[in-house]
This record gives structure tokens, sequence and C-alpha cells, in this order.
């Protein structure tokens, strides 16, 4: 497993990552035994990136981790924790809350639930309209000087909350949605990581499932996509029939369309670590599989041409939480 360094003064992780979602619920019911065996999968394969959510499942990723990794030697992975979204009992999303007091109750409750001493990075999940960036940062670099924490991320935030938050504290990365159909940070939030030295994971890389290649339209109870516009009737026609001729290239390469978009997405920059969100051995043997893929001029040209940037129908998200992100404030809606 090569490994890539999450920006300029962040830590060296495998050059790719999984993303721990979807074990608890998001996409529908998971399978208990089968998640933990798949990070232990991924461990064994030489990933080292754990990513998770403190509200993924109102704390159930956290302890689903914590319980996988129990026996797993402290060198042999990161964490990365993303906080400040509410739930209410019923699993409903409330309120988004950065406060430095809840910040550090979040964090709290995170090392207890994972059963660690410290998180390798922690990060805001969203900017909170109703407090400063700097902060946030401010009070996650006093948990950095105690130890707790080991490095600060950025998760959907637009380039001048990027710079603003990097002027408190050294910004390892920034978490962003970023595969074939959602290219909106190529336009001001890339350039400007890169001019800062901050690196990208980049989640949703197969559209949350919707350019894996296995895509079905029947979805189970909990699943959140029957509320994406890309998965809406008359927007996901469009999207499968990308997915096609994607398939075309792939059987030309004697791969999937799954490796194909992984693939391309970690070759737009060694700063950029693909998080993939299998939740299941064979998923993730297949996505393990793009790192063997490696795509020439010809590849990449061909691939644009097959789903140019914009080329998606729909939105990433609901427009009531479009409207709340901070990264959607300085993309074009065009290429996002």
């Amino acid at each position: 497993m090569k490994l890539r360094r999450l920006g300029r003064n962040g830590p060296e992780v495998s050059e790719i990552g999984l993303g721990c979602m979807s074990m608890s619920g998001m996409y529908g019911p998971a399978d208990r035994t089968e998640s933990i065996a798949t990070i232990h999968a991924t461990l064994d394969a030489g990933v080292t990136l754990l990513d998770t959510g403190d509200f993924y499942g109102m704390g159930h990723n956290e302890m689903l981790i914590g319980e996988a990794l129990k026996d797993v030697a402290r060198d042999r992975f990161l964490v990365s924790v993303k906080f400040g979204a509410m739930r209410d009992p019923a699993g409903n999303w409330g309120a988004y809350d950065a406060r430095p007091a809840a910040m550090k109750n979040f964090l709290a409750y995170t090392l207890q639930r994972l059963g660690l001493d410290h998180i390798d990075i922690y990060r805001p999940a969203r900017l909170d309209p109703a407090v400063p960036v700097e902060e946030t940062i401010g009070a996650i670099a006093d948990m950095v000087q105690a130890g707790y924490v080991r490095h600060i991320g950025l998760s959907e935030v637009g380039s001048e909350t990027i710079r603003r938050a990097a002027s408190v504290h050294p910004i390892c990365d920034l978490q962003i949605e970023y595969s074939l159909i959602s290219r909106g940070i190529e336009d001001s939030i890339l350039p400007t990581c890169r001019e800062l030295g901050i690196g990208i994971t980049a989640y949703g890389v197969l559209a949350r499932g919707l350019i894996s290649g296995h895509w079905q339209t029947a979805r189970t109870p909990g699943d959140f996509r029957v509320h994406s516009p890309r998965f809406q009737e008359g927007n996901v026609e469009q999207n499968l029939a990308l997915v096609e001729t994607l398939r075309e290239i792939a059987k030309a390469r004697n791969t999937t369309v799954a490796q194909l978009a992984i693939a391309w997405v970690a070759a737009q920059g060694d700063d950029i670590v693909p998080l993939i969100g299998a939740r299941r051995r064979d998923r993730l043997s297949e996505a393990l599989g793009a790192l063997d893929l490696t795509l020439t001029p010809a590849d990449l040209a061909a691939i644009e041409q097959a789903v140019p940037k914009g080329a998606a129908a729909g939105e990433r998200y609901d427009p009531k939480q479009m409207a709340v992100l901070d990264s959607e404030k300085t993309v074009s809606r065009k290429t996002s």
C-alpha cells in the first residue's frame, strides 16, 4: 500500500481510505458482523485511514469502529472524526453546533465510544453560521495542545472559510465530495487547498453508489438516497446513462466501473485520498482493485468525453442542505 501525505503538515495515510458511514444505517440496515469483518479486511490490506462522524447512527458508528479496533495495534490506523451535527431520538437531523464548549463535549464522547486516548484528525462536519470558524478551530487547537487531537481537518467549506481556518492553525485536509459527477471543487476550492498546502479526502467517489456500476432502483428502508436529487426519476435515468458509457471504457481496460471511477479521483493528484464506502468485503475487494489501475492520458481523455464536467442531472443534496453548505457558495451550480 502506497502512502500519501495529507497536506503540507499532515500525517501520512494509505492512498485510499475507508468511509464507515454506510455501516450505521445511512444506506439502510447493515450487518454488524460483516461490517467489523470489512474493517479488519481493510486494515489487513494496508489501509490505514478510517473515517467516521459522531452523528452516524447517533454514536453507533463510533462504537462499531471501537469494537473492531479494540485488539488492533494503535500504530496500524488513523481515525478521522467529524462532529457538530445534531440528532433527535427519532433520528431526525436538527441544528448544528460548533461552539468550543460543544466541541469539547462531542470529543469526550467520541474518545469514550472509540476507546481511544486521541483522535488523529478531528473536524467540524459543516460551518456553523452562528460561530466564527476561528473560534471552532482555535478550540480544537487547544485539544491538540492537550494531546486529545493530533491534526485538524475541515469538511464541506469554501475557499474563504478555508483561509480563515488556516490562519488559526495548520489544516491537514479538507473532506469534501469529489467524483466524476461532482467536480465543483475544481473551480476554487481545490486551487485554494493546493495554495495553502491542504490535502483532500474525497468522499462520494462513487456518488453514493450511483456510478458504482451496481446501482439498482430498489431501496431499503432508511436509505437516505430516496431524498437525493440525483436518484430521482427524471435524473437517475440520465445519470445511469453516463454509467453505461463508463462501462464501455471499463470493459476495454478489463476493469469495473467502480474501479475506473475510484482510479480517476486518485489520478487527479497525489494530494487527494479517495474514501471508499464499502460495508462488505466483496465491495472492499473490488474498490481496492482500483489501486492496480493506472490510467493513461488516453484513458483520462476518454473518461472526460464520456462524462464531461457538469454532465450529472440533479444537485448532490436536496435544496435545504444545498442552501446551508458553505462549500456551495463558491462553486458554480453547473459544475457541482
